[in-house]
C-alpha cells in the first residue's frame, strides 16, 4: 500500500525545520546507504547526531503521534529516528530496495524496515525532477508532495529519485516497524479501520458497527506483534 498523508507538518514547522537546515552541516549522503544501495546514492544529508537533526526529528515523531492516519496505516511499533536530505545540481539515487534492518545509532536496537516513510520540506514548484518513483505489482508510481505532506510505502518496494535539475528537493526520510509485519494484513487492517470510522459517523453505536470493529480488534490481536 502507497498512501499520502497530507499535513503532517504545519507550514510553520516546515518554515523552522528550513531555518535549522541552514545553518546545519551537510555530508555525502552514502553514509546511511547499504553497500549496493551506495553504489546508486548521489545526495547530502545532515548527521544523525547533528543538534538540528534531532530536534527536526523529535517535532516530526511527535507530530506523528498525533496523526490518526498514520497510526491506522502503520500500526508503528518502532519509528527509526528521522533523517534529512537535499537534492541539487543533477543529484539523483538510482534503483534500490532500503535496507531490512537498520541499528540505531549509539543504540543497541534495532529495526525491522516494514515500511518507508518520506516527508517532504521542499513544495514542488521550488524544484525541477526529484520525484520519487515507487514500483508495485501495478506499476511504478510518481510522487512529489507539497511540503509538510509525506508518503508511506512498503519497504519492500523497489523505488529511486529522479535527477533534480533546478532547485533543492529537501526531505526527510525514515523507516518503521509495524506490529503488522505482513503488508497484506496491514492493508486489510487500514481499509477496515477507515470503514468503521466512516460508519461510526452515521451509525455510532449501532450493533453492526460494534461487531465490526471487534473483528478488526481480533485481527489486530491474531497478526500484531507487540
Amino acid at each position: 500500500m502507497l498512501l499520502h498523508i497530507p499535513g503532517v507538518l504545519t507550514q510553520e514547522q516546515v518554515a523552522w525545520c528550513r531555518q535549522q537546515m541552514e545553518t546545519a552541516d551537510w555530508v555525502d549522503g552514502r553514509v546511511t546507504a547499504g553497500h549496493q544501495s551506495a553504489m546508486a546514492k548521489n545526495n547530502a544529508q545532515i548527521p544523525a547526531d547533528h543538534p538540528a537533526a534531532r530536534a527536526m526529528g523529535d517535532m516530526i515523531l511527535a507530530a506523528l503521534e498525533k496523526n490518526a492516519l498514520f497510526l491506522s496505516a502503520a500500526l508503528p511499533l518502532k519509528v527509526f529516528p528521522p533523517l534529512f536530505n537535499r537534492y541539487a545540481g543533477g543529484q539523483s539515487f538510482g534503483i534500490h530496495v532500503d535496507n531490512a534492518i537498520r541499528q540505531i545509532p549509539g543504540t543497541p536496537h534495532r529495526v525491522r524496515t516494514d515500511l518507508s516513510a518520506t516527508l517532504f520540506l521542499a513544495d514542488p514548484d521550488e524544484y525541477d525532477g526529484g520525484e520519487l518513483l515507487v514500483e508495485d505489482t501495478y506499476g511504478e508510481h510518481e510522487v512529489k508532495l507539497p511540503a509538510g505532506d509525506m508518503v508511506l510505502y512498503p519497504s519492500t518496494s523497489l523505488h529511486r529519485v529522479a535527477p533534480v535539475t533546478r532547485g533543492a528537493r529537501i526531505a526527510s526520510f525514515f523507516w518503521m516497524q509495524s506490529m503488522v509485519r505482513d503488508d497484506g494484513e496491514r492493508t486489510l487492517l487500514f481499509e477496515l479501520d477507515t470503514t468503521i470510522q466512516d460508519l461510526n459517523r452515521e451509525a455510532a453505536g449501532q450493533p453492526a458497527v460494534v461487531r465490526l470493529t471487534g473483528i478488526y480488534h481480533n485481527l489486530l490481536r491474531r497478526w500484531a506483534e507487540a
